[in-house]
């Protein structure tokens, strides 16, 4: 009796698994397409506001490499 049980029961579980799979691919899609947007969508960019080039104590200990004296 308990095999006939396990063998009835062996379809359903099929789908169960491929159910899961499928959910796994589109969430894991779902994660990728989410972080490739917010990259392209991200506007904020330290490297305009805060790296500017050498300051003027740089410039007073290298006025060899100063360009704007050329």
């Amino acid at each position: 009796m308990i095999r006939v049980i396990a063998l009835a029961s062996l379809p359903l579980r099929m789908p169960s698994v491929v159910a899961d799979r499928a959910i796994g691919f589109f969430v894991s899609a779902g994660d990728f397409w989410r972080a490739r947007m917010a990259r392209l969508t991200d506007r904020y960019h330290p490297e305009r506001h805060y790296m500017r080039g050498p300051g003027p104590k740089w410039r007073e200990k290298h006025p060899e490499a100063d360009i704007n004296s050329q």
